[in-house]
């Protein structure tokens, strides 16, 4: 039991940097006007959170969904998965992993992008998103590989 709590944190530990990571270069994508955070409002307003809180708190509390699976969901599939990705350690192996992550992303938050977007700021938008999963992928498989050569005393 504590073996499966202590992998648990692990993976919390290791989406939470990830999305850390990831935020710097989404917000890096909204500074040069390729990314809009206010996109994470469409999570909330999925189950309907928009009946509940004003439309002023719908992209903090989106982010705080996407944070929350980027701190379980992804973890516990990456752990599951990680030993067939292509790398040599895991750090490059959640590299991949953002890989795969990014092709649904890149098309789920295309309303990002501002109106009427030029091609220059679709290749932006998909580099940047790139970019971003990358990290959250380098920052996961990071935290996994640090662990994975320590004794837990939990």
């Amino acid at each position: 039991m504590i073996a499966i709590i202590g992998g648990g944190l692990i993976g919390a530990a290791g989406g939470f940097v990830g999305t850390a990571l990831m935020t710097v270069a989404l917000m890096i994508g909204q500074a040069i006007g390729v990314f809009d955070l206010g996109a994470f409002a469409s999570i909330a307003e999925l189950i309907e959170l928009d009946e509940l809180f004003p439309q002023s708190t719908l992209s903090a509390i989106g982010y705080f969904i996407f944070l929350a699976g980027g701190m379980t969901a992804w973890p516990l599939l990456f752990a599951s998965v990680e030993r067939y990705l292509p790398g040599a350690t895991l750090s490059r192996r959640g590299m991949s992993f953002g890989t795969v992550l990014w092709t649904g992303f890149v098309l789920a938050f295309s309303e990002a992008l501002p109106p009427l977007a030029t091609q220059r700021t679709i290749a932006l938008y998909a580099g940047i998103t790139l970019l971003a999963h990358w990290l959250y992928g380098f920052g996961l498989g990071l935290v996994f590989e640090y662990f994975a050569t320590r004794d837990l005393l939990l």
